[in-house]
């Protein structure tokens, strides 16, 4: 069977406008399979796959779902495990070049779930009238490469306006699944150059700067992630999609922001699918020694996160108004080393910490605001109390954005790499 554009709607509401999405995708060329995610009503037009056979895949049958008494939210997560499992057996099966949802918030919240489901490199297009609107519009996206298109109006009827939107939706897919992008992808994975990943931001320019050049002049090729909570969940999925042989987690700290509410919380499974794999990890401690918490708008307005933890009676880095990060104490940092801990004995492959005794980032060195050495000491303490023996914990003397701790960083990686491959 040649590959398709999987098109993914609610057909008792949207039906006319899958119908005529449908038609333009073929007039280009390309073969559709039309996927029904109704609950309601009837569908005006026939699907590829039905919401029946929705239903099915997610352990009930529509005559259960209208008949029972099951809440929305649920019905909603039935439909959704049941269409993640049709999609990713097209997946695998060689079927599915592309997919495109159509609807309001309730279908772009379903086919954003359907398409986070799907590897990095499978074109993705959501056209959504609930694009635009900040409180929905992160957790459409996720972590995963999802191309999202405003509808502007709301997709319900076929109008000039509509049709207008569903015209550059078509060029749009086609054009990505056209692009034959995902041979880029492919030859990711048959490259004779290691793959590594690298984690980094603001604070850890210079370190990670001279850490991906010394890499690749070892012949290595390094993807940096950036780690701001969305750039280090991304990095995981890639890893749990076999894409990366090693990682070099120069900041961790998503691990640390999930734990205490901060702006760049990267989800409760950090520093755990490098280790799932077995391949080669190298960490360091950088971003440990702050939480997230701008706006600075917060600080006044009751929010929980500085109350709560009472950030304003800290020491506190002011990047600009948004971007704010207040210094860790030495209660937090025992719970953030006892998690990394217990998270990094669980991994089936090597891994080293490296730790910058004068400095984690920019922000801790002496003279700078979040500098506490001795509360970083408690980190190390806790640390290599609760590591399993075999995982070394390396102290420098040096900062981390120095050329000698970058070298460090690099010789330890490639030596681990050897060893391992």
């Amino acid at each position: 069977m040649p590959k398709s554009i999987l098109i993914i709607s609610s057909l008792d509401t949207k039906g006319k406008e899958a119908e005529f999405l449908k038609g333009l995708i073929e007039q280009k060329g390309q073969q559709t399979i039309v996927l029904d995610m109704s609950t309601g009503g009837e569908s005006p037009i026939p699907a590829d796959i039905s919401c029946e056979e929705i239903a099915k895949a997610g352990g009930t049958s529509m005559e259960e779902i209208k008949s029972s008494a099951k809440s929305r939210d649920k019905i909603t997560s039935i439909m959704i495990r049941g269409a993640i499992k049709k999609a990713i057996e097209l997946h695998e099966a060689d079927k599915l070049s592309g997919v495109v949802g159509v609807g309001g918030v309730s279908n772009t919240t379903m086919a954003t779930d359907i398409m986070k489901a799907l590897p990095f490199g499978v074109p993705k297009l959501m056209v959504s009238s609930g694009a635009a609107m900040p409180s929905y519009a992160g957790g459409f996206f996720g972590s995963s490469d999802i191309a999202i298109m405003s509808s502007v109006v709301d997709m319900a009827g076929l109008h000039e306006l509509s049709k207008s939107i569903l015209i550059r939706a078509a060029g749009a897919i086609c054009g990505m699944v056209e692009t034959g992008a995902d041979a880029v992808i492919d030859s990711l994975k048959q490259t004779e150059n290691p793959l590594v990943a690298i984690t980094e931001f603001h604070y850890s320019d210079m370190c990670c700067k001279l850490v991906t050049q010394y890499l690749e002049e070892k012949g290595y090729k390094v993807i940096p992630c950036h780690a701001q909570g969305v750039g280090d969940r991304a990095m995981d999925r890639l890893l749990n999609q076999g894409i990366f042989d090693g990682v070099v987690d120069i900041v961790p700290s998503g691990l640390s922001e999930e734990l205490f509410g901060g702006n760049r919380a990267a989800g409760p499974d950090r520093l755990e699918a490098a280790g799932k794999r077995g391949i080669p990890q190298i960490i360091t401690p950088c971003g440990f020694e702050m939480i997230s918490c701008g706006p600075l708008k917060r600080k006044d307005s009751g929010d929980p996160l500085w109350d709560s933890r009472n950030l304003a009676d800290r020491n506190y880095y002011l990047h600009d108004a948004y971007r704010v990060q207040a210094r860790t104490n030495t209660e937090e940092l025992r719970l953030i080393a006892k998690t990394m801990a217990e998270k990094l004995n669980k991994a089936k492959g090597p891994v080293k910490v490296l730790i910058p005794e004068k400095g984690w980032s920019t922000l801790s060195v002496e003279g700078q605001l979040l500098h506490d050495p001795d509360a970083n000491k408690v980190f190390v303490e806790e640390l290599e109390k609760n590591l399993k023996p075999e995982i070394e914990v390396r102290k420098l003397d040096t900062h981390l954005n120095t050329p000698e701790f970058a070298m460090a960083v690099v010789e330890t990686f490639d030596e681990m790499m050897k060893k391992n491959y």
